[in-house]
């Protein structure tokens, strides 16, 4: 009797060892959520200070719109993932993990974060950067179907099972994708809000691909590592690649060392480019991170609850905080973010396992 009285307490340990363990992946998977809507608001800033106040304000640098569009939206994804890929180091050096950094780069799964990161990085981000700066923050839940991608590619790539119920949930998000779309075109949106709803799809592409690749990764890398190797990754493709190529397609192969070191040297914008690469760090590892604790469906999930944060936090710190006209949400805006955001928690977990009680 007590031999088995001492594995039923085993078991019940065990057990909620587990459940201790996924609440934790399932809270640190929201805090990435959060962090990426802080990292949204606070990149956008950045980009209105010092030289880029004059390049998207009085432009006396004489930017054709092509530049100002596409290559400065890349530049500040690859100034933003450059000064993470430095908190990641920073952070990796300061736990004593920089050899395991250069050690990783040279498997398979630290090969496999490179691949996502460009998918991720140079693409995806420098797409929702470019959205940003054009349509504002009613691209961000356009932007988060990427785990509504993520689970078509799955069953595409990798024969993965798409159920009915992960059906409606991708159902859902793209049908509050579409009336943020509707409404922002019906209702005097500004300009630039067909080339940000576009640059937003794209980015859901490219992170859920991200999704995909970096999946296998996730549970055989340190969290801490495998960020370090994707922002390093993203940050210099960015800078070496992605933007002289876009120079040379604007027909000026010069232009793109110019605005870099004209980048690089404005203190004002330097300063805020710090706190969101502060902000993108914590949010790419924690997402990391929980993917490797809960499964990268619901990792992608938590994480994608961004689609409600990135506006409320934009609206906070730039409408309210900084007193920037135009970043304020439509009702139904609003009501769409929080359907996304819901459906993203269907494609990803049975919301009726989320209200049965435990079992003894």
């Amino acid at each position: 009797m007590s031999e088995a009285v001492a594995n039923s307490t085993a078991v019940v340990a065990k057990k909620k060892l587990l459940s201790g363990f996924f609440r934790k992946g399932v809270t640190i998977g929201l805090f990435s959520g959060f962090s990426y809507g802080l990292f949204s608001a606070f990149l956008a800033y950045a980009m209105t200070q010092g030289v880029w106040s004059d390049w998207f304000g009085a432009n006396t640098a004489g930017l054709s719109s092509f530049a100002l569009v596409y290559m400065l939206g890349a530049l500040g994804c690859g100034v933003n993932d450059t000064c993470s890929a430095v908190w990641a180091l920073g952070m990796a050096g300061i736990r004593g993990k920089l050899g395991d950094f250069f050690r990783t780069l040279n498997t398979k799964p630290g090969r496999m974060i490179m691949l996502a990161a460009l998918m991720g990085g140079p693409i995806a981000n420098s797409a929702y950067v470019i959205g940003l700066a054009s349509a504002g923050s009613i691209i961000v839940p356009i932007s988060a179907l990427c785990p509504a991608i993520g689970a078509i590619l799955g069953r595409v790539l990798y024969k993965q099972p798409l159920t009915k119920r992960m059906i409606l949930g991708i159902g859902i998000c793209v049908s509050a994708s579409a009336l943020i779309g509707i409404s922002s075109i019906t209702g005097g949106a500004q300009k630039g809000v067909g080339i940000g709803i576009i640059a937003a799809i794209i980015a859901a592409l490219g992170w859920g691909i991200e999704g995909c690749i970096a999946g296998y990764s996730t549970a055989m890398v340190d969290s801490e590592i495998g960020i370090a190797i994707r922002q390093t990754t993203s940050g210099l493709a960015n800078l070496i690649i992605f933007i002289p190529i876009i120079a040379i397609v604007g027909g000026n192969a010069g232009l793109s060392f110019h605005v870099i070191g004209q980048a690089f040297t404005s203190g004002p914008a330097m300063i805020w480019f710090a706190v969101s690469g502060l902000c993108a760090y914590l949010s790419f590892m924690s997402w990391y991170k929980g993917s490797s604790m809960t499964g990268v469906a619901l990792g992608m999930a938590t994480n994608g609850t961004y689609s409600f944060f990135g506006p409320f936090c934009c609206w906070i710190i730039l409408g309210v905080g900084f007193g920037i006209k135009g970043w304020s949400l439509s009702p139904i805006s609003w009501i769409c973010a929080v359907l996304m955001a819901i459906g993203i928690l269907i494609i990803a977990v049975n919301p009726m396992d989320l209200l049965k009680k435990k079992e003894a």
